[in-house]
């Protein structure tokens, strides 16, 4: 192994934090005698500055955490019991591969599904030596939509993709829109530019059905019903339109379908606006009169305002507001959902996609179905071997209930790498472990700043833990896989990561990142990238009548989709289930990583849920009482607490709790649906009607 590859025994080491965020911090490990004995954020990165989250400052207690899993495991009670033995990592990897074998024998490769998301956000550990494995074996495709789809849908559909407005430039605006983020909680290291330009004079306003800690803090605060989004941003736009505030200019040079835009939001007066988000006409008026006056917007917009039915839509009709008033003319101005598509390493040289044979895809929300009704939508054979890695779908995956089901299934071989035994390895064959971020290499974007980040290893591996690179490589040999590039070691993939000449990526190579850890892209600075329209549309303006839409056979002018369990599609369901269930993740957690750090949890104290007064009085509910969360397709516990810093007809149950850490077994996810976004295939966890009740 390259000496490039040792693991130090003393001194400090740059890194990255591997988490789903869009910060991606760069971190230094001081490294004592091998042990790692600090964690810190860089001081000099421009948007880490020195600081890290409440999650990622007990990065090294989840690292040497005495339940972190060092040993392969072989399952050895009943399946979901939780009970393993130790063995060595050739007995484990020649049964596996011999089962998967077995399996590709009698079923097709098809009958194989990887499973993984955003446990780590990096290239290496996250998409590289396993998509090569899966695509060699001719494997199912797994459709990566949990997240992030609807809204990245909507953005390309509107702007050509997710460039967004430059964050460090938000200290230049006048107002500040923190719209469907709690940015505190999910984008801390934003915080400090939003500061910054309060203190230059901006006004700072969250729209958010909770008053988060992030909304707490905000000059305003305006609830909204969730899922009504993009009605507010369609009310916002009539205002515009109708007082002269729009950018004509802009409007001509840059965008396509203005004229069509502007008959749609004639409809969307501040009163059809109110009684449809429930958000006050005068407060209507005020935020778009605010907006169009402002000499530089910048608006933040979270994926949590895209999980449910009409979330492309809403994101889409967002995204259109900074090309009616002309903020993306300037720095800092616009719209960031994610700045991702600024980074553009080689994935294709990562992944091999070239060499898989045609095959299906199956959406990941779909897990369920996938696992209990083949015939359902997936189509091809049923799934007969199931490998997780970087993921938890036992917690996190929607409609927990046809999961588990799933999960059940004797005939169902199931391998999960990873640190700790979580709900999804209880119902493992084999259990495999791996390592930590501060065990391995990787080469990282991120996407809510502009700067490449290099991840070192500080240590060596605890135990025999190895990174998933090298899983999927001895994998590979086990299944008697020859090809050239599963000899690639980690620093040849983050070179050939690196292996581009886009010219946002001049200047970000190996050589860079090893001397400093991490590189701005090449961008300007200031950055604006719309600032003369160049969008990444095949017109190439902002696209408020977009034809490919069009072609299938969605609206192709912005628009309001109503949720598919609210009173306007579903009224007799809402009759009976009268309260909208918001379940994002809790301030101490990340999705369902950091919840068995004792300290963490004991932040997070318990399960529970914010109802309002006004909906907890009528159910006798008072505040620390037990009480049940159900709708049709299964319920949870939770301790309530009863509070007006919520919507009226809206819960929030901060989540995602491992079900073996809650005293029923069960979360929120146990109440959510595999029902799909509007377009881009993503989840719709908040559109989600439940009723509340005392136990």
């Amino acid at each position: 192994m390259s000496s490039e590859l040792a693991a130090i025994a003393n001194g400090t080491v740059r890194g990255a934090c591997p988490h789903d965020c869009p910060d991606t911090c760069a971190m230094i490990t001081t490294v004592e005698n091998g042990r790692a004995v600090r964690i810190e954020g860089d001081p000099d990165h421009p948007v880490t500055q020195g600081f890290l989250c409440a999650k990622v400052n007990r990065y090294l207690e989840r690292t040497y955490h005495p339940e972190r899993l060092q040993y392969p495991l072989r399952r050895a009670g009943p399946k979901g019991s939780g009970r393993f033995e130790r063995v060595s990592w050739d007995d484990a990897l020649t049964d596996i591969a011999g089962r998967l074998r077995d399996v590709i024998d009698r079923h097709g490769s098809e009958a194989v599904l990887p499973y993984s998301y955003a446990g780590t956000m990096g290239y290496l550990q996250g998409e590289s030596m396993d998509r090569r494995f899966f695509h060699t074996l001719g494997a199912s495709k797994l459709d990566r939509t949990i997240c992030s789809t609807a809204g990245g849908m909507g953005m390309r559909m509107t702007v050509g993709g997710n460039l967004g407005a430059d964050a460090e430039s938000l200290p230049d605006c006048d107002l500040v829109i923190l719209w469907g983020t709690n940015t505190l909680t999910s984008n801390p290291h934003l915080w400090p530019f939003v500061l910054r330009a309060r203190e230059n004079g901006a006004r700072v306003i969250c729209i958010d059905p909770i008053r988060t800690r992030t909304a707490q803090q905000c000059d305003e605060w305006i609830p909204i019903r969730p899922s009504t989004d993009a009605a507010l941003a369609l009310g916002i736009m009539h205002v515009l339109f109708r007082d002269g505030l729009q950018d004509d200019d802009f409007l001509t040079e840059h965008t396509l379908g203005a004229d069509a835009l502007r008959a749609r939001v004639a409809e969307w007066t501040p009163e059809r606006v109110c009684a449809t988000t429930g958000v006050p006409t005068k407060t209507v008026e005020a935020l778009a009169t605010a907006y169009g006056r402002a000499r530089n917007a910048f608006i933040r917009i979270n994926y949590g305002l895209q999980r449910h039915s009409g979330g492309g839509m809403a994101v889409r009709t967002i995204a259109c507001l900074p090309a009616v008033t002309g903020h993306w003319r300037r720095p800092g101005g616009g719209v960031q959902l994610s700045t991702s598509l600024n980074f553009r390493f080689n994935a294709a040289a990562l992944h091999r996609a070239d060499v898989s044979p045609p095959v299906r895809t199956i959406n990941m929300i779909r897990l369920g179905d996938a696992l209990t009704k083949p015939d359902a939508g997936v189509g091809g054979p049923p799934v007969h071997a199931l490998v997780v890695y970087n993921s938890n779908p036992a917690a996190v995956a929607p409609d927990l209930v046809t999961v588990r089901r799933g999960l059940a299934r004797e005939d169902l071989f199931t391998v999960v790498l990873e640190h700790f035994q979580t709900d999804t390895a209880d119902w493992a064959d084999y259990v495999l472990p791996a390592t930590t971020q501060l065990e391995h290499w990787d080469v990282h974007l991120a996407y809510g700043h502009l700067y490449a980040t290099l991840n070192r290893p500080a240590i060596a591996p605890l135990g025999e833990a190895l990174p998933n690179t090298e899983i999927f490589r001895r994998l590979a040999r086990a299944m008697r896989l020859t090809q050239d590039y599963f000899r690639d070691d980690d620093v040849r993939l983050i070179r050939q990561a690196l292996d581009t000449n886009h010219v946002r990526m001049q200047g970000v190579t190996f050589e860079a990142l090893l001397e400093r850890g991490w590189v701005r892209l090449n961008v300007p600075k200031p950055y604006a990238p719309y600032a003369n329209g160049e969008f990444l549309t095949p017109s190439g303006k902002c696209e408020f009548y977009s034809e490919r839409l069009a072609q299938m056979g969605i609206d192709p002018v912005p628009t309001y989709t109503p949720p598919a369990e609210g009173p306007e599609l579903a009224p007799d369901l809402v009759a009976r289930r009268p309260l909208t269930l918001v379940s994002s993740p809790a301030h101490q957690f990340l999705n369902s990583t950091f919840v068995n750090l004792e300290p963490l949890r004991r932040g997070a104290r318990r399960p529970e849920c914010i109802i309002h007064p006004d909906d907890a009085a009528p159910r006798g509910i008072r505040a620390e009482d037990e009480v049940e969360i159900r709708n049709d397709r299964g319920a949870f516990r939770a301790i309530a607490r009863v509070e007006d810093g919520i919507k009226r007809g809206v819960v929030w149950a901060p989540s995602v709790w491992w079900t073996k850490l809650t005293p029923d077994g069960r979360n929120a996810n146990d109440t959510t649906s595999q029902r799909e976004t509007d377009f881009g295939g993503g989840a719709t966890f908040y559109d989600n009607q439940v009723e509340v009740g005392l136990v």
